[in-house]
């Protein structure tokens, strides 16, 4: 069995980053895990990069665009804002965590411990307002005469203040047991916990677990079922497309965050010593970073989601280049800009200004 002073990361915050007690015994012969280390210092970096670019980019442009157009007049202006902020806040700690994967951890203790905590709000918090973006179409599209009292802008900044504050108190652990050790001649950065942490790592596991993945799955699936049932009894011109969009952002989230969480569920059950196999130990951690891409690069998607499949936010894109300075500058001069200009101009008069083709 591992020693209990060692400290394996069981969350989601920090199965991606150290997070391997490359030297771990189980039973007479020891575990080395050097090939798993070798992979993961040069796969996960370049995927961190990867979506770092892209996250950072597509978030940033999603953010420009609502306060510069949106003025941020309804429930579901505010929690696609709120969306993008906590995708930044998880993308921003990419880079650290890239270098130390290639390297060693070089950002002292305090960085340790703030960035691991921002990382996880980030990842909380985006989840909670998927959450909350699906009870805004169900009051939207359920119980329309509710919604016109309940899906306003006042309702929507309080709730969330208060998914920040829930993200913000689910992550103290990080800030607690997030710490810059010396381990083989290495400094990394991740959770130590107490002396016979079982507790705290079933914690953390469960706590990933349940608030990242079955709660969240349970409220979605129940509203987006109920969507479907009452478009599909409604005669709607434009059924089809939400029922497309529905299935969108499902099929997105389930297959994003799904495997990746059940991967820590397993390693859980190996840290605890429940697995205890070699073998199982080291194909769950080559298993723990290929998904933990494929969970990461869910925050990438998002714009494209919410914003790229919907008609305004093409527009949205063409009023914000037309108005830059680049733009002004360089095709002024062909006649491209005014022309540009008349077309973004005559799309506007035909788009909706129903609030249900914000997505």
């Amino acid at each position: 069995m591992r020693s209990t002073t060692e400290a394996a990361s069981v969350n989601m915050g920090f199965s991606l980053y150290s997070l391997y007690d490359y030297g771990e015994e189980y039973g007479p012969e020891p575990c080395t895990k050097e090939e798993v280390k070798s992979f993961g210092s040069w796969f996960l970096p370049t995927f961190y990069s990867l979506v770092f670019l892209l996250g950072l980019t597509g978030n940033t442009l999603v953010v420009l665009l609502l306060l510069k157009y949106k003025r941020l007049k309804s429930m579901t202006d505010i929690y696609v804002l709120n969306l993008a902020i906590s995708d930044l806040l998880f993308v921003l700690g990419l880079p650290f965590w890239s270098y130390f994967m290639a390297d060693k951890w070089v950002f002292g203790d305090t960085l340790c411990k703030l960035i691991s905590w921002i990382f996880q709000i980030g990842f909380f918090s985006g989840i909670f307002f998927i959450m909350l973006m699906s009870i805004d179409r169900y009051l939207a599209i359920v119980h329309v005469a509710f919604s016109l009292k309940a899906r306003t802008a006042t309702y929507g900044t309080l709730s969330s203040l208060i998914v920040w504050l829930v993200a913000m108190n689910a992550s103290v652990p990080e800030l607690i047991f997030s710490t810059s050790v010396n381990d083989s001649n290495r400094t990394e950065c991740k959770l130590v916990y107490f002396k016979k942490s079982t507790t705290w790592k079933l914690f953390s596991c469960l706590e990933i677990n349940v608030l990242g993945l079955i709660v969240p799955s349970i409220i979605i699936s129940f509203c987006y079922a109920r969507i479907v049932l009452t478009l599909v009894r409604c005669r709607n011109n434009k059924k089809k497309k939400a029922v497309k969009m529905i299935f969108v952002v499902v099929v997105a989230f389930f297959l994003c965050w799904t495997p990746y969480n059940i991967v820590l569920f397993l390693k859980c059950l190996d840290d605890v010593g429940i697995l205890g196999q070699c073998e199982i130990s080291k194909n769950l951690d080559y298993a723990d970073q290929v998904t933990q891409i494929l969970a990461y690069f869910h925050c990438c998607l998002n714009p494209v989601i919410y914003f790229f499949m919907g008609q305004k936010f093409k527009l949205y894109i063409k009023q914000f280049f037309e108005n830059c300075i680049f733009s002004k500058i360089f095709c002024k001069s062909c006649g491209f800009h005014e022309s540009f200009c008349s077309e973004s101009s005559r799309s506007g008069y035909t788009q909706s200004t129903s609030d249900e083709e914000t997505f």
